[in-house]
């Protein structure tokens, strides 16, 4: 175990005893069975979260054929929140959405290469960013989901970052544009129960404020997760959950699509996504942004400058905006408010009821 590892561990059973501790002062006893208590848990936890039986459905494919023009190269990244997992069919992965949902938006194909691996952990993106560009030497956008993983195996803050910066600076030097969907919050997931499911959020938090900064730093967007999912996995746990309680649903999966559809868009340049400042939103320090996004899901974090000036007393100026996901309600009808009408008539929608006369047979043909 590594120093930073251990000191991890000592604020952990020092946290866990707060909570276990009764009387005044906390006695190296009641850290003793803080500590127990939490790795009681997490094996717990490991026992009622079933292990993944197949990959997701992978998506890749040409989406919105009947637009003219190239396609837009776009390569997704990063761990099962990445790769879908938990959805049954193409159309519902996460990157199956934003494709559509760029597609349809900016009236142009777009061609998806999903290279994320469940179970990844941010060590595993030089090996996933290596595969993109062989493939697609010069993607136009890649999207990063990564850091759960991490936070449930305790990696170092420091080395997680350290290899999403690297993947998102060989994006940006080949071109890409990057967006990166930042740690979601451990704390909602139900089966991990209190005190662990307490210092699972505040792990997942300082990881995705560390991997905004970062990120911003080296040219991407960040859109943080958080517990965007976590009020709607309460009120309906059967519906945003997959079968394993632990990962989402394909409503939780377009939901999260939501959140980061319109800086998707911004980054490809749509001028409709560049809408004026509103209340709460506007340029900060980029620390103080990181850890305003980690508090608020659904807020996007950029790079920009003051005066002509990238960085301040205070370090590098960033715009904060937070994204409206409220108005999006699972189903086939969110769906139509999230991937938009261009063609005056309903389209087929990833989340719409399926009907065998209504769906072509070949990914390229869905969009």
């Amino acid at each position: 175990m590594g120093a930073a590892e251990a000191a991890a561990w000592r604020t952990a059973a020092r946290t866990a005893a707060r909570f276990t501790a009764v009387g005044a002062g906390v006695t190296a006893f009641g850290a003793v069975a803080g500590a127990a208590l939490i790795v009681g848990q997490a094996e717990q936890a490991r026992r009622r979260i079933p292990q993944a039986q197949e990959p997701p459905p992978r998506g890749d494919g040409v989406y919105g054929t009947r637009f003219p023009g190239e396609p837009i190269e776009m390569v997704v990244l990063g761990d099962s929140s990445a790769a879908g997992y938990g959805v049954h069919k193409p159309r519902e992965t996460p990157g199956a959405l934003l494709a559509t949902g760029v597609s349809r938006r900016l009236q142009r194909p777009v061609r998806l290469h999903r290279h994320a691996v469940v179970g990844a952990l941010s060590a595993g993106l030089p090996h996933q960013v290596e595969a993109a560009l062989e493939r697609t030497p010069h993607p136009d956008l890649a999207v990063i989901i990564i850091g759960g993983n991490d936070v449930t195996h305790r990696t170092s803050t420091h080395i997680a970052v350290r290899h999403l910066v690297n993947a998102v600076r060989k994006f940006r030097a080949a071109g890409a544009r990057v967006i990166v969907g930042t740690c979601p919050d451990l704390g909602t997931i139900q089966p991990i129960q209190p005190p662990l499911r307490w210092l699972a959020g505040r792990w997942s938090r300082q990881l995705a404020a560390a991997q905004t900064v970062a990120s911003v730093e080296a040219g991407a967007w960040t859109v943080s997760l958080g517990d965007l999912l976590g009020p709607r996995f309460a009120a309906e746990p059967a519906r945003m959950f997959s079968l394993d309680r632990f990962h989402p649903s394909a409503d939780g999966y377009a939901l999260a699509a939501a959140s980061m559809l319109p800086t998707v868009l911004a980054a490809l340049g749509a001028p409709e996504e560049r809408m004026a400042l509103s209340a709460g939103e506007g340029v900060r320090s980029l620390p103080q942004a990181a850890q305003e996004a980690a508090r608020q899901p659904g807020t996007e974090v950029s790079g920009t400058q003051v005066a002509g000036r990238d960085r301040g007393p205070a370090g590098r100026w960033a715009t904060l905006r937070r994204r409206p996901t409220a108005w999006f309600t699972p189903g086939a009808s969110g769906a139509r408010r999230l991937f938009g009408n261009l063609r005056g008539a309903a389209p087929t929608l990833p989340l719409e009821q399926e009907r065998e006369d209504a769906h072509p047979s070949t990914v390229e043909e869905l969009a």
